[in-house]
Parts: structure tokens; C-alpha cells; sequence
């Protein structure tokens, strides 16, 4: 895949493809199952040539086993020799920057020139989660949610902006402090970007993953636009703006299959709305032999509808067209199934439709 590019963005090489993968567990199965396969999807990852694989942090969500991401590469690096990894990302808000600095100048010690690091500012899934990870507005009290939530979230933004500032200063030496393991290699820093988010990234100097609503939305081009505009190289970082776009994307050999292969993600996230709790994927077969409310099968057929699922040409097709709308110079794909063999496949399928390998 090879565009040359729109808004300003610096397109001139092929389009890179990697993978963010979240652990996702399935149910009838342990959660610890979903380590193991998100090790073997990482070292098909490799033998398939994609870029990077990237774990996340999820607290408290019976969906997702991964919740320590410098604990989780450290494995996956041991069963992979080349492809890069790294966080996707760690959520600041719950760490010390001082602390991640030294966790991932761990994991580059462990894993020489290839870890990546990036972060974001969630405050956790449920008011109960909140509340153990400390970001409760008064402790103890109802909900947490509405607009104490909001205020914590826009509060929370200056703070973010400093701990991003101090966690690269404990990256590239300037700080106070010396981080050990010393290595003498940069760790290239992400940010997971919101609206506000790719201002603070273009002033920091820093390259962006930009995925969800603010990849959906139909002024994303101008948001790019205003990064790429308002971008300050800093030194030890990338002199251009960087763009990666974050999404799920379904190769199969027809759109019904690919969509099928989506459907259990869809489904997950369209009960989470109901219940609050976003479970475990469960077998398309079996969700398929349910009677769904109402409510639920019009928020998983709206989720479908929104999903990048279809042939090889129909996806190349569409992240052409949203490279090209984009700038991006690299694609992630958040792609999670039922079936761990039918997901090895769709990345084979979707390496095939993006690289032509």
C-alpha cells in the first residue's frame, strides 16, 4: 500500500502495519489462556512482518487480562527476536512517571532497540475501578460519574501534560534523576491522542495514535491538519509529525465472514452499554442462537456497520482511502475474534490486503 498523502502529511514510503492486541479472554476459557495466545499472535506477528505488537492496560474489566503492559512484553519479547513492542499504552494517570521510565528502560535492557512507549490518560472503565485506582472526586461517594467524572477528566488534562514532560526528561537524561538500567538508546515516546491530546503532541514534539471517535469523526482531517501545523521537534524525537491510525479491520473471503468474525467484539461492546460490563467474547454460533433485546442488536449492528470488515479489496480499498484522508504513516490493528486460529488468519489476510505479503 503506498499513497501519497493529503493535509500536509509526509507520505512517501509504504504504509506500516502492526498490531495492538489486548488480551482479550473468551468465555469457557481462563483468563490466563488469553497471555498465552496474545504471545502466540505476537510471534505469528513477526513471521508475518508486521511492525510492532502492542499490549494494553485495562483494569478491573472481565473482558481483558491484560493490565500491566511492562510486564506483558518482557514475556512477549522473550518468544520474538525482531518485531517491535510496547504499550498501547500506559495510562499515566495511575503511575509515577519516574516508575514507568524505569519499567521500560527495563524492558529495553531485556529487549535491546525494540520497545516502544506509549501513553494516555484513562481513569478507569466503572466508578468502582475509579475509586481503586484513586480517581474517585470525593471517596467514597455514589457513582463517581456525570459531571464529577468530566471535572476529573479536565482536570486531570494539565496534570497528564506534566507527567508526559517529566517522563521524557527521565527518558532522555534530563532530569534530576538518573533512571536505571542505563542503555544509551532513545525510547520513542506516543501519545494515544484525543482533541486535546494532539495539541499537547504537536507542542511536545511527539508522534500520535489516533484511533475510536477521534478517527471517526468528520473534522479528524483538520484536527491532523492543526498537529501537523502546530508541531515542535524536540530534541531526540522525531523532526516530522507522525501519524498512526488505530482501528479494527476484518479480511476474510467474503464481507458476511469478515463481519461474522467481528460480530462477537460488536457484541461485547453493545451489552457493556446496557450493563456496564464489558464481558468476555463468546462464540458467534452460540450469540447467534440468542434472542437479543432490541436495544442490544441495533448497537451491534450500528458497531458492524462502523467496523472495517470485508475482501482484501474492500479493506485495502478503505485504508487507502483513509490513509490518504489521514496522513498516516502507520496502521494498528485493534482486531480481536472468538476463535484464536480464525484471528492468526485474518492478520495473515490483512498483512496480505496491506503489504502484499
Amino acid at each position: 500500500m503506498r499513497t501519497e498523502g493529503a493535509g500536509g502529511a509526509r507520505r512517501c514510503a509504504p504504509v506500516r502495519l502492526s498490531l495492538l492486541d489486548r488480551s482479550r479472554t473468551r468465555a469457557g476459557h481462563p483468563d490466563g489462556a488469553a497471555l498465552h495466545d496474545t504471545i502466540a499472535r505476537a510471534r505469528h506477528a513477526e513471521e508475518l512482518g508486521l511492525h510492532r505488537f502492542w499490549v494494553a492496560e485495562h483494569h478491573g474489566v472481565p473482558g481483558v487480562a491484560s493490565g500491566s503492559p511492562p510486564v506483558l512484553p518482557a514475556a512477549v519479547g522473550a518468544a520474538t527476536s525482531s518485531i517491535r513492542l510496547g504499550s498501547g499504552g500506559v495510562m499515566l494517570p495511575h503511575h509515577q512517571p519516574l516508575v514507568v521510565a524505569e519499567q521500560f528502560r527495563m524492558l529495553d535492557a531485556l529487549h535491546p532497540g525494540r520497545i516502544d512507549l506509549g501513553v494516555g490518560r484513562s481513569l478507569g472503565f466503572t466508578a468502582p475501578v475509579r475509586r481503586a485506582l484513586r480517581h474517585d472526586p470525593v471517596p467514597g461517594s455514589g457513582s463517581g460519574s456525570g459531571s464529577d467524572v468530566d471535572a476529573v477528566f479536565a482536570a486531570g488534562a494539565d496534570a497528564f501534560a506534566a507527567d508526559v514532560e517529566e517522563l521524557r526528561a527521565h527518558l532522555d537524561g534530563t532530569s534530576e534523576v538518573t533512571v536505571r538500567p542505563a542503555t544509551g538508546r532513545t525510547i520513542p515516546l506516543h501519545v494515544l491522542a484525543t482533541g486535546r491530546g494532539l495539541l499537547l503532541a504537536a507542542r511536545l514534539g511527539l508522534p500520535v495514535v489516533v484511533g475510536g471517535p477521534v478517527l471517526a469523526s468528520a473534522d479528524v482531517g483538520d484536527a491532523l491538519a492543526a498537529y501537523r501545523s502546530q508541531f515542535r521537534p524536540h530534541p531526540g524525537g522525531p523532526e516530522h509529525p507522525r501519524v498512526t491510525i488505530s482501528l479494527d479491520a476484518f479480511v476474510a473471503d467474503d464481507a458476511a465472514e469478515a463481519r461474522e468474525l467481528a460480530l462477537p467484539e460488536a457484541h461485547a461492546m453493545a451489552l457493556s452499554r446496557t450493563t456496564g460490563e464489558f464481558g468476555p467474547l463468546q462464540s458467534p454460533t452460540l450469540l447467534r442462537a440468542e434472542a437479543w433485546p432490541e436495544q442490544v442488536r441495533r448497537r451491534v449492528e450500528a458497531h458492524l456497520d462502523q467496523t472495517l470488515a470485508g475482501t482484501a479489496p474492500q479493506v485495502r480499498a478503505a485504508l487507502e482511502e483513509l490513509v490518504e484522508r489521514t496522513g498516516a504513516e502507520e496502521v494498528l490493528a485493534s482486531t480481536s475474534t472468538w476463535d484464536h486460529a480464525a484471528l492468526l488468519e485474518a492478520d495473515r489476510a490483512l498483512a496480505a490486503a496491506v503489504l502484499g505479503s
